[in-house]
């Protein structure tokens, strides 16, 4: 009710889009006149069938008229039926085929109904098998099989044939289903009545499809040229170079007619094939009309593949050679084919017709008498039961027979070169090799699939050009386009230049390059619309519907039009052909071709409806003919053809805006012929003559060729363009106007016309029209008159063409895009978002249209001024892209202090500045130039400074005015160099700060140098880069001219030839800093320099390449040389010396250990030991005496044996070759020599350096990072600053961290509050600080961290793994936690002293004081160094010192290990009572994964299984603190599982508690026990020594101890 009401208030007010025009097609009669359609809503879409319409109008629904066979309906257009069950269901297109129907979705999804006789609905059967049509709109679901798992396919369009459905992808991938060759499928089952996938077409980009009665067309996006090479061999093979096909046979004659492109062998031929009897639906329902008996019966429908009983066809199979191989077989072929009858019934012209210009090929459609129903002609009820003779006739027979004929007319071919009544035999070449080329059109045993792989992948080269092509104009349509027809081909509608058919796609190769942007097809005729807006049409031509009488119409023929029109939309009906096209005027005009009637108006009716074929007409139209009505529709915006009907949609003008929108297409549709004329008459020929090259010069001639390009582009755009305004006036109602081309497109269609603009000024400087014109009047000749004429009024003179204005005339197109948007930004509110967008867009076109036509001027203006000061001096000056913004030839502009007799001449470019002073030249680039206007004083000089990078000087202008022009030309014309644009810039204030290119050339360190980065009022400053000519680069920072700050250079080196390589920080043109230096040696440094010498901290890495041996220093430089504290492994030799240099020497105290388990530490002097020293082997020999040289020992000593024997005297020799003795041999008792070896043990260390004196070199680098001289001699406010720059530049110069680094670094750049007292309150933040500053590498902290664990690692990995250096190595993570705490205090003041105690915040006191009822639950934090960094430290240094704890424990813990192998052999309760636990003690029971088990004599691991799985738990602790908590924990689960059985008030005493934790330890079976032990003993924080955790400690201690010492069981 509701939409009843809607409609009649629709009615009352008509709609102004959408307006609907229906007419019978009889061209251009008097009595003619269209019927408007009224409607309530506008039409979006009509679609015409033979004898039906839809139509879809706005909000999606769908209408139905005409005779409508499937409900025994006939409607009128003026009240079309709704069709009820498509509403809510989106419907955005529609397509009427002969007799069925299809809608798409906005989804994608397509409903079909209709007759169904041949699957063309594509649904399986329901209910009776007589069923054999849908009367209402049904879903047919196109399904991906191949895809895994199979996925709906969404539909962007649909083509509906006789018998056949179409339907594109949204990828532009072709499905189809029903039945005939026209379907293009791999198959002989039909009908199809599943949707699938056309296979030859796969991985091609469909534009368009388009069906006719039986046959097909699609528009391809052409495929990127390939190899012409090889695409020239495999057409000398008989293949196409876009479809290669696995298995091709070679043809066996050169001339076209001698192959059957069908590509099918026939086999045994059965008849006795039968379907079902269609129903006779098809009649008509108006009165008067003539009646038609029946001539034959159908025979019965094939079971398909979805139904029961499938069987392929037994007449056909696939054929890798399509020509037969000789003359004799072919003649044995028509004997046996002229063995079968065909009868007519009487009076049937219909099916004579569709015999005699349709038939004619091999139908693959087993279900449809082809005879009887190829037009769906049927006798009409009334006539069912009368005596109507019909003979049988089976569609195998109908095949062979339309065979026969073929071949018949394929015969004259083989006896000589003959013309077929419908083939120019003018044209047989060229017709021939293009036929010959199309061979891979028919089946093959090939992979589709596989073909589609290689059909689909051009050369890399070509991949890429497309790649930038498609970015720069990605959205708008290709006009690089194929079309490809396939089907019935008796008219020559496939346009292959025969009457044959094609079971497969085929590619139209005439039109190859033509542009087709839209393809139309009739029954049995085909159209084919080109960007260019000319026609090309082929096949039937019996009623004019081409528009031509040429020949032959086998092959795409233009349509001849009248001058001036451009057909822009075109639309094919059954005998007819109507075109859309621009005129004089903006409303567009229609074009028809077809049949004429010159009889009355109700003959022509009844004619009209008797006549159902394309019979040939006694009258019809030459060429196109104007419909002179079509001034009263409006203005038209599509066109619609089908049967014998035509129809079009026009929009009324409101408030201009649908004139704007037609306006704006047919300029750009005239423009894009424009340009086609002039290129095809001027630049091609010019361009493609020999004599163009030295015709224009060798500086003109690249240009020429850059400006041809560019005028292929800007057409191609214009092409593109024409055509999306073109598809935007089909759907003007549906389209949102910012989807305008020119809005969404405006960034590439300005940057094209400012390529072009630029090619047209380059050429036009550089002289080139004047050797052009001369060109142009030798290759033209009489086509100068033509080219004239394309010239506006003012572009010639005398009747010759101005190439100058000509070739600019183009860019006056921008103006018109800008007029065009304003007058529809017009037809809008202002504050709409529409308004704004087109008005900021004809801002954009008329802003690029006023600086091109600057460029214009200044083009000309340079021109003339190089023709004005031609000469050799000047010539060096003349570039393409340079022009003239203003020059001193009057002496405007003069050197300050000049001479008197001097002759200063100043020449401003659009790049450079020019000095020219008699023969010499000095040019400045205006990118590295500055401009600084000088304040006038007394002297009265207008004076203009001038500052480049290398000089200075200054300006002196003659008169105020011109100074001020000086000024603001040269500030105008930097700021354009910069990238500004060139307007309003202040004077003087034109970008201080720039990036700029520069080569040096006067004398300094970047002499030949040349730079391109940052710079700062003339001088190099910020990031940039420096190149030397001898091949030193830099790229960094730099700062007031210098390198300073992060840089990388190279340096190479001529002897190695190899670079230096060295990427760290930099300081007044120096390497000063931390860095990592490569040198060409294969050397490595990794550390500080100071002035560019290695200084402070580094490490030195010995490459392969390196004279001496393989070595790895780290520690302390000073001006390049080892001095201080370092630690040196020589990896050829396998010893490490730790101990103190000077002057690149081994001085001082020092450790040396090598690989065969020799430990000296003594003093050195000189590279040598000299002085006492300490000389321990590995089976514990000790000698302590004087050293003179490296392992030799001269002087007195004293020898420990490691059984405590002694030998005292004089020693002389070397350790490894042998000693001489002069001494004492004293052998001590037992109890001594335990004594003795505990003091020597106690002696290691002595000599060595103290730990508190090793990598200082360290720690004052961090120092230097936080901004202090000295350790602690800085302020922190400023240490804090430097962390936050460093963290702020660690983040803005490194791109490539990772997401948890940024948080991190993120998270440091907040300041903790460092200066207020550290309570319990704050002291976990600043814990947590402390914790994310270690772990971050860019913090100083975390910088300190990872280099004392390198330095750590290199001293004690590999060669340093000696268990003498134990001590050496706890000492030194003891003074890394002094100096590392004391930093940290340095940052953060309110620490507690080392061991200190952290109060409680006032806050907390005061409410305890005022509450002294109120239990303290608060313990006391105390704060120590190891509770805070050990954390930190510990766990990246755990691997090398507990591996010298392992090392030193080593016998301890072997015996140790065989004591617990042994007793871990003895199950739980003799072990129990081995060890003496009280029974109270022993469990009963056991839960094993949620079960209660008894314990009983044999079990094993059953007891206290908690508590031992929690102390295993100590070899994965780092720390001592953790490793205390591990223990603790344990001893929490152990008392958890002895409580059960014990009172609540039990409390443990040594002699229960040691047992029971005994046979923990042991079921633990921890290996390295000892080790552990000792490493807790020596870190473990000294303030819980003494605590609950000290005692459980020294319980672990003496089982560990009652173990070694236990006797076996």
């Amino acid at each position: 009710m509701e939409d009843t009401e809607e409609s009649r208030a629709d009615e009352r007010t008509p709609p102004e889009r959408g307006l609907l025009h229906m007419w019978q097609s009889a061209g251009p009669s008097a009595q003619l006149c269209p019927e408007r359609v009224l409607l309530s809503r506008p039409v979006l879409q009509v679609s015409l069938g033979e004898h039906h319409g839809l139509l879809l109008t706005q909000g999606g629904q769908v209408y139905s008229f005409g005779e409508l066979l499937w409900r025994d309906l006939s409607i009128p257009v003026s009240a079309p039926l709704l069709e009820i069950s498509l509403l809510g269901r989106a419907v955005v297109r529609v397509a009427a085929g002969g007799f069925h129907c299809g809608a798409l979705s906005e989804q994608g999804n397509v409903f079909m109904w209709g007759e169904n006789t041949a699957g063309q609905c594509g649904l399986n059967e329901r209910g009776a098998d007589t069923s054999l049509t849908v009367s209402e709109p049904c879903p047919v679901t196109v399904v991906d099989s191949d895809a895994v798992p199979p996925a709906a396919v969404r539909v962007v369009d649909v083509a509906l044939g006789r018998e056949h459905s179409l339907a594109l992808s949204d990828r532009n991938e072709l499905w189809a289903w029903g039945s005939g060759c026209q379907l293009g499928l791999v198959t002989n089952t039909f009908p199809v009545w599943r949707p699938q996938k056309v296979e030859h077409l796969a991985g091609r980009h469909v534009v368009q499809v388009a069906c006719g009665a039986y046959h097909s067309l699609a528009l391809v996006r052409s495929l990127l040229p390939q190899n012409t090479q090889k695409a020239s061999e495999k057409r000398q093979r008989g293949q196409s170079p876009h479809c290669p096909v696995t298995e091709v046979g070679e043809p066996f004659a050169a001339d076209a007619g001698h192959y059957c492109p069908l590509g099918v062998e026939l086999t045994e031929v059965t008849s006795h094939e039968t379907s079902p009897v269609r129903r006779d639906r098809r009649r008509r329902l108006q009165p008067g009309d003539r009646t038609t008996p029946p001539v034959v019966n159908a025979p019965h429908l094939n079971e398909t593949e979805d139904r029961p009983g499938a069987q392929p066809l037994p007449g056909w199979r696939t054929s890798k050679n399509p020509a037969f191989p000789d003359g004799a077989e072919l003649q044995n072929l028509l004997q046996r084919l002229s063995g079968h009858s065909l009868e007519i019934g009487p009076g049937d012209t219909d099916s004579m017709s569709s015999y005699t210009s349709d038939d004619s090929c091999v139908s693959s459609t087993p279900s449809t008498d082809l005879l009887t129903s190829s037009y769906k002609e049927d006798s009409p009820i009334k006539s069912q039961s009368n005596n109507g003779v019909a003979a049988p006739c089976s569609s195998s027979a109908a095949c062979l027979e339309e065979v026969r004929l073929s071949l018949a007319a394929e015969k004259p071919a083989l006896r000589g070169p003959k013309s077929t009544s419908l083939t120019n035999i003018n044209q047989k070449g060229k017709a021939a090799a293009n036929r010959r080329r199309s061979l891979p059109g028919t089946p093959t045993r090939g992979s589709p699939r596989q073909r589609r792989c290689s059909a689909g992948r051009p050369s890399a080269s070509c991949r890429s050009r497309a790649a930038a092509l498609e970015a720069a104009g990605e959205g708008l349509p290709s006009l690089e386009t194929e079309v490809w027809s396939w089907g019935r081909g008796s008219e020559g509608q496939l346009g292959h230049g025969d009457q044959l058919a094609r079971l497969q796609p085929l590619c139209i190769k005439c039109l190859t390059g033509e542009e087709v942007i839209k393809v139309a097809a009739g029954s049995h005729h085909s159209l084919a619309l080109t960007a260019h807006c000319q026609v090309y049409s082929w096949g039937s031509n019996m009623c004019g519907q081409l528009g031509h009488v040429n020949s032959p119409v086998t092959v795409p023929q233009q349509t001849e039009l009248s001058e001036g029109l451009r057909v822009w939309d075109v639309s094919a009906g059954q005998s007819h052909s109507l075109l859309l096209a621009d005129g004089d005027c903006v409303q567009p005009v229609l074009l028809y071709c077809g049949p004429q009637s010159e009889a009355s108006s109700t003959q022509a009716e009844g004619s009209r409806k008797t006549q159902r074929s394309p019979n040939r007409a006694e009258s019809y139209t030459v060429r196109p003919d104007l419909l002179p009505f079509c001034v009263e529709m409006g203005y038209i915006s599509g066109v619609g053809s089908g049967g014998q009907s035509c129809a079009a949609l026009a929009d009324l003008n409101v408030m201009g805006f649908i004139s704007a929108i037609h306006e704006l297409a047919s300029r750009e549709r005239r423009f894009y012929c424009w340009l086609s004329s002039v290129g095809r008459l001027l630049l091609t020929p010019l361009r493609n003559r020999e004599s163009a090259s030295p015709s224009l010069g060798e500086p003109c001639t690249p240009l020429f060729f850059s400006l041809c390009e560019s005028f292929v582009r800007l057409s191609l755009l214009i092409g593109q363009h024409a055509t999306a305004l073109s598809y935007f006036l089909h759907d003007v109602q549906g389209c949102d106007i910012a989807s305008l081309p020119l809005l969404t497109h405006s960034d590439h269609v300005l940057d094209v016309y400012k390529e072009y603009c630029s090619s047209v000024g380059d050429f036009q400087v550089m002289g080139g029209f004047r050797s052009l014109h001369k060109l142009s009047l030798v290759c033209l000749g009489s086509q100068q008159t033509v080219l004239a004429h394309l010239c506006e009024p003012d572009q010639s003179a005398g009747g010759k063409a101005d190439l100058v204005s000509l070739l600019y005339w183009p860019l006056q197109q921008l103006h018109q895009y800008g007029r065009m948007l304003l007058k529809l930004a017009a037809c809008y509110d202002v504050l709409t978002t529409e308004y704004q967008s087109l008005d900021q867009g004809c801002s954009r076109y008329d802003s690029q249209s006023s600086a091109l036509s600057r460029r214009k001027k200044e083009a000309a203006t340079t021109s003339l001024f190089w023709s004005s000061h031609s000469g050799k001096t000047t010539e060096v000056l003349r570039l393409p892209q340079r022009r003239v913004v203003c020059e001193s030839s009057n002496r405007s502009l003069t050197l300050q202090n000049a001479g008197r007799f001097s002759n200063h001449w100043f020449i401003l470019f659009n790049d450079a500045l020019v000095h020219t002073q008699f023969s010499t030249h000095h040019i400045y680039p205006l990118a590295s130039l500055w401009v600084k206007p000088v304040t006038e004083d007394t002297s009265g000089l207008y004076a203009i400074k001038i500052t480049c990078p290398e000089e200075s000087f200054t300006l002196v202008a003659s008169t105020p005015q011109e100074k001020s022009k000086w000024l603001w030309s040269l500030n105008q014309a930097v700021d354009r160099v910069l990238g500004g644009t060139g307007q309003g810039s202040s004077p003087g204030l034109t970008a201080m700060s720039r990036t700029a290119s520069h080569t040096f050339c006067g004398e300094g360190r970047f002499k030949d140098a040349h730079y391109s980065g940052a710079w700062l009022s003339g001088r190099i400053h910020g990031r940039g880069t420096m190149k030397w000519p001898d091949g030193r680069t830099y790229s960094g920072n730099f700062k007031s001219g210098q390198e300073d700050g992060y840089g990388e250079c190279l340096i190479p080196d001529k002897v190695l030839n190899k670079p230096d390589c060295y990427q760290g920080h930099w300081r007044d043109g120096k390497i000063h800093g931390f860095g990592k230096y490569k040198y060409a040696s294969g050397e490595v440094y990794e550390g500080c320099f100071c002035d560019g010498q290695r200084h402070g901290y580094g490490m030195l890495s010995s490459g392969r390449m390196a004279k001496r041996s393989s070595s790895v220093f780290i520690g302390h430089w000073v001006h390049d040389k080892k001095t201080g504290y370092g630690v040196y492994d020589d990896i050829t030799r396998g010893e490490k010396y730790m101990g103190l240099w000077s002057d690149e020497q081994r001085h001082g105290n020092a450790a040396v250990v090598t690989q065969c388990g020799l430990y000296y530490e003594g003093i050195f002097r000189d590279n040598k030991m000299c002085g006492p020293g300490l000389l321990v082997s590995d089976d514990d020999t000790a000698l302590h005496g004087e050293f003179s040289e490296d392992w030799t020992v001269y002087g007195k000593g004293v020898l420990s044996l490691a059984n405590g024997d002694c030998l005292e005297g004089q020693f002389s020799g070397e350790w490894t070759t042998g000693l001489k003795v002069v001494g004492t041999y004293t052998k001590p008792s037992g109890d001594e020599a335990e004594h003795k070896e505990r003091n020597g043990l106690l002696r290691l260390g002595r000599y060595a350096v103290p730990a508190g004196q090793r990598w200082l070199c360290v720690f004052d680098e961090c120092w230097s990072r936080l901004g202090c001289d000295s350790a602690g001699g800085g302020e922190r406010a400023a240490a804090w600053d430097s962390i936050a720059v460093t963290i702020a530049t660690a983040r803005r110069q490194s791109p490539n961290l990772s997401r948890s680094q940024s948080k991190a670094l993120e998270c440091l750049e907040c300041i903790p509050q460092h200066g207020e007292p550290v309570t319990t309150a704050n002291y976990d933040s600043i814990r947590r600080y402390l914790i994310k500053a270690c772990e971050t590498p860019h913090h100083p902290l975390g910088w300190l961290v990872e280099t004392l664990v390198t330095a750590y690692r290199m001293t004690y990995v590999g060669v340093g793994s000696n268990r003498r250096l134990l001590r050496l190595a706890v000492q030194e993570v003891l003074a890394y936690l002094t100096h590392f705490y004391r930093i940290v205090r340095f940052l953060f003041p309110g620490l507690p002293d080392d061991g200190g105690i952290i109060p409680d915040p006032p806050s907390s006191t005061t409410e305890s004081r005022q509450n002294p009822d109120m239990p303290d639950q608060s313990g006391v934090v105390v704060l120590s160094s190891s509770s805070l960094l050990l954390p930190q430290l510990l766990p990246r240094l755990y691997p090398p010192l507990f591996t010298l704890y392992c090392l030193q424990e080593e016998q301890e813990d072997g015996r140790y290990w065989e004591r617990m192998l042994q007793l871990n052999k003895q199950p739980d309760r003799p072990l129990l009572h081995f060890l003496g636990v009280p029974e109270k003690f022993w469990p009963v029971e056991t839960s094993i994964l949620g079960k209660t088990q008894q314990i009983v004599s044999s079990s094993k691991d059953a007891c206290f299984v908690s508590a031992v799985e929690t102390l295993q738990q100590i070899s994965t602790a780092f720390t001592p603190s953790d490793k205390l908590l591990v223990i603790q924990k344990a001893f929490e689960e152990l008392t958890q599982e002895v409580k059960p059985m014990l009172d609540d008030n039990f409390l443990w005493c040594m002699d229960d508690l040691l047992p029971l934790f005994i046979y923990v330890v042991i079921r633990a079976r921890i290996r390295n026990l000892g080790a552990e032990v000792r490493l807790i003993e020596d870190l473990m924080d000294p303030n819980i020594q003494h605590g609950e955790m000290g005692l459980m400690f020294t319980t672990l201690q003496a089982c560990y101890m009652q173990i070694l010492q236990e006797s076996a069981m």
